[in-house]
């Protein structure tokens, strides 16, 4: 009686996962993997990082389209003067700087170029600002790829690891039970010791996992509190379920990965900055053509005003004017060095895009191949549950009308449990699967969203 008492325990452990389960309901409380992702996004430190360096570059490109319309200089000031008089043909005064009859004088002036022809100089630095802007726009999508996944990741893992209690638990209850009742036995006539230290056996290995999955457990929900920086957060109980999109064709994630990598964006996005570079240094053998303006104006009151046009006068004046001017920069030697220099680095560029292409593709093919398997892995462990189950109805029904034994219920008990447990394993290796292929496509849409089917 002992060992069939053992095994129905056994059996009421594994199926209790399957009625423990609370139905499709979230607890008030608990967040949705989308409110996660969501507060992800907005307050882990990489993301935050990445649009911070992205203010920085859009900064840049302001000063960019600035800059060059903005060299002008003001200069002015104040000092004493002394008194002078006369005109450039005879002055009662001497040259002495200082004397005892000091009055204020001052001066302001304003200079500089409005640039009208510069060969490409000022457009191919926007564009190479721009350029840099995007790369940072990309960097902010890879950052928020990573987090994503690893919020997913803790978000799974915590699924897993509180199923797998519920499963624990229940069989922990029914080997308790199973316990007394082989203790008891044990103390009598029709009693076997064996059974009673089969159970206890059993019993301490289901405490040492319910304490593994405990880990996990609070483990999977620091990680949660630290990328969302929430501190009470949760999720629901939903048990776990394979992911909602259909794989496709490898070819389908390759073309995405294409479009959406944000790796690839970036690498794009290099190869446009280092083109306008080229340009850039090609445009600096040319010169600079400009309107020069410049505008001043001088008053010292204690200092005689000299009218003659032919007379510099530093103390009284007020002068403008304005002028087609150019600037050109006679160094070709060093500039057609910069020049070689900008080529190499395009050259560069182009030689990486190639690399990031191919490790991206390699990247999702890998990827497919591990959804592919784990999808086949949860198939077959779901019709290993089913497999199991039937074995042990018909067992049962056999020890009901005599002609099972009931230690014949242990195998497919155990079968049973280890199945479900594989199962649940393999699901939730199925959707981290599906998030490192979504990862390695940029295509976030292709992760599992954490509802269950409709």
């Amino acid at each position: 009686m002992a060992s069939r008492h053992v095994a129905l325990s056994l059996v009421m452990g594994a199926l209790a996962l399957v009625s423990a389960s609370p139905a499709n309901a979230a607890p008030s409380g608990t967040m949705s993997l989308a409110r996660i992702l969501e507060l992800a996004d907005n307050n882990h430190p990489n993301v935050l990082a990445a649009r911070a360096r992205l203010k920085q570059v859009r900064a840049q490109l302001d000063e960019a389209h600035f800059a060059p319309f903005s060299q002008f200089k003001l200069t002015g000031g104040v000092t004493l003067a002394p008194n002078i008089r006369g005109n450039n043909i005879f002055s009662p005064n001497t040259d002495a700087s200082l004397t005892s009859n000091l009055g204020v004088a001052w001066r302001v002036g304003i200079d500089g170029i409005i640039p009208l022809w510069t060969f490409g100089k000022i457009t191919n630095l926007w564009d190479a600002a721009a350029a840099n802007v995007k790369v940072h726009e990309a960097g902010i999508e890879k950052e928020r790829d990573a987090v994503r996944y690893d919020v997913r990741k803790a978000f799974f893992g915590l699924r897993f690891a509180r199923d797998a209690l519920h499963l624990l638990v229940d069989v922990k209850k029914e080997l308790a039970k199973a316990e007394s009742r082989a203790a008891e036995a044990a103390d009598g006539d029709d009693g076997d010791p064996i059974d009673l230290a089969q159970v206890q056996a059993i019993s301490a290995e289901i405490e040492a996992r319910e304490a593994e999955a405990e880990r996990y457990e609070k483990a999977a929900l620091t990680g949660l509190r630290f990328y969302t920086g929430v501190a009470t957060v949760d999720i629901d109980n939903i048990p776990l379920g394979p992911p909602k999109h259909p794989l496709g064709h490898v070819t389908r994630y390759l073309t995405a990965a294409r479009l959406y990598r944000p790796e690839v964006q970036m690498v794009r996005a290099g190869i446009d900055a280092r083109q306008a570079q080229v340009r850039m240094a090609r445009s600096a053998l040319y010169p600079d053509v400009g309107l020069l303006l410049q505008a001043g104006i001088s008053a010292a009151p204690e200092i005689a005003n000299v009218l003659n046009p032919y007379v510099a006068d530093p103390g009284n004046y007020f002068r403008y004017g304005a002028a087609l001017v150019f600037q050109w920069k006679l160094d070709f030697l060093p500039a057609d060095a910069r020049v070689r220099f900008a080529d190499a680095q395009l050259e560069e560029m182009r030689a990486t895009e190639q690399l990031a292409l191919g490790g991206v593709g390699t990247e999702v093919e890998i990827a497919y191949d591990e959804a592919i398997d784990w999808r086949k892995r949860s198939d077959a462990y779901t019709k290993a549950v089913s497999a199991s189950k039937r074995w042990l109805i018909l067992v049962s029904q056999g020890i009901d009308v005599g002609t099972k034994e009931a230690k014949d219920l242990i195998e497919p008990a155990k079968s049973y449990a280890l199945n479900k447990v594989s199962q649940l394993n393999a699901l939730y290796e199925y959707n981290l699967a599906m998030a490192r292929l979504a990862k390695a496509t940029g295509w976030d849409a292709l992760a599992p969203d954490g509802e269950p089917d409709p």
